[in-house]
């Protein structure tokens, strides 16, 4: 195998143990969110103790969720189990009713929503729709408090709400929610947020119930959504290369759970191999003191004709191929596979 900046493999980290990844069942998430919640606000207790947080309480601090959908509804519940004054709102009335017996205050309005709380969570589809559905509340209603958005989105989509927020004279603070609903309420829960820092800190508190990992990357509003989508670029393409890997071994015999182990052998260098490729990029070097683009190709090669060989659709491997070849073809075919990003940066 050639090198990607792979440091040597040890023993040790060959038997590493690997996390289990868990699902929280539906009915459990409530009672799991209000433990962890009650364990974190003891942390916080402490931490103020010592001077170095926010001395809030949950009960001095007001949210509302608009926007009731899985995500919106485990957002909620996080708010509820961690003791804040919680008020919802959802287009259809019926989804709000269990966070209502949870003890959530329900809005008559999308108005009284706003007016309800010192900070407005929005979960809705996207920022076209949230834009469209606060366009309905009169601007002086938003004075004084802070709007903070999670929905899905390009950074530009974030960036057009943070220019329709400041024509209305509203505090906004964009998001992009980075794990699954169980993991809302829970310790591992991870937002980003960008846009002015002063709304973020103030609103952070509240934040923090539902995602204790709360990170402003920058004032940029589209940098939260900017490192969502290329966060899920490593994560979609690590799962579609581990799935096409496997199409390969179970057609010759082997059961998907017997290559688990040796994929793990290849997740278990990737950090270090990501630490070396950044180093190039940002240095704008790419030795090939460790891999080269040549041998590089040759492997490529090989997974190329062994998935046409297979009968599987070989358009993945073709795809990395055809980086390689291109930077080889052009006469770097000494340097390193970091290389390849000029392949990418130009589209021609």
């Amino acid at each position: 195998m050639s090198g990607f900046h792979l440091p040597p493999m040890t023993a040790t980290a060959a038997s590493r143990p690997h996390r289990k990844s868990t699902t929280l069942a539906p009915f459990t998430h409530l009672q799991v969110s209000t433990a962890l919640s009650s364990r974190y606000w003891r942390r916080r207790k402490v931490s103020a103790e010592d001077g170095d947080m926010n001395t809030s309480t949950p009960s001095d601090l007001s949210v509302s969720v608009v926007g009731l959908g899985p995500m919106g509804s485990a957002l909620a519940r996080a708010f509820v189990a961690g003791g804040a004054r919680t008020t919802v709102w959802n287009r259809t009335p019926q989804k709000a009713e269990p966070l209502a017996a949870a003890g959530a205050r329900l809005a008559v309005d999308l108005e009284d929503a706003v007016r309800a709380s010192d900070i407005v969570v929005t979960c809705l589809r996207d920022h076209e729709s949230t834009r469209a559905a606060l366009d309905a509340v009169p601007d002086e209603v938003f004075t004084g408090r802070t709007v903070v958005v999670l929905a899905s989105g390009t950074p530009d989509d974030a960036r057009r709400s943070a220019a329709w927020a400041a024509e209305r004279g509203i505090a906004i603070v964009l998001g992009a929610i980075m794990v699954p609903t169980p993991v809302i309420g829970t310790p591992d829960a991870l937002i980003l947020y960008s846009g002015d820092r002063a709304p973020f800190d103030g609103a952070r508190p509240v934040l923090e119930i539902a995602a204790p990992r709360a990170e402003h990357v920058g004032d940029d509003p589209g940098l939260a959504p900017l490192l969502d989508t290329a966060m899920l670029e490593v994560f979609f393409a690590g799962m579609t290369a581990f799935l096409h890997a496997t199409a390969l071994v179970t057609q010759r015999g082997l059961r998907a759970t017997d290559f688990v182990p040796w994929a793990r052998e290849m997740l278990a260098i990737l950090p270090a191999t990501f630490d070396g490729l950044a180093h190039d990029v940002d240095s704008g070097s790419y030795p090939g003191d460790q891999d080269n683009l040549a041998m590089e190709r040759a492997a490529l090669q090989h997974m190329v004709q062994s998935s046409r060989d297979a009968g599987l659709d070989s358009r993945l491997p073709e795809l990395m191929f055809d980086l390689a070849d291109r930077q080889v073809t052009a006469g770097h075919g000494a340097d390193g596979w970091s290389r390849v990003i000029e392949g990418i940066r130009d589209a021609r």
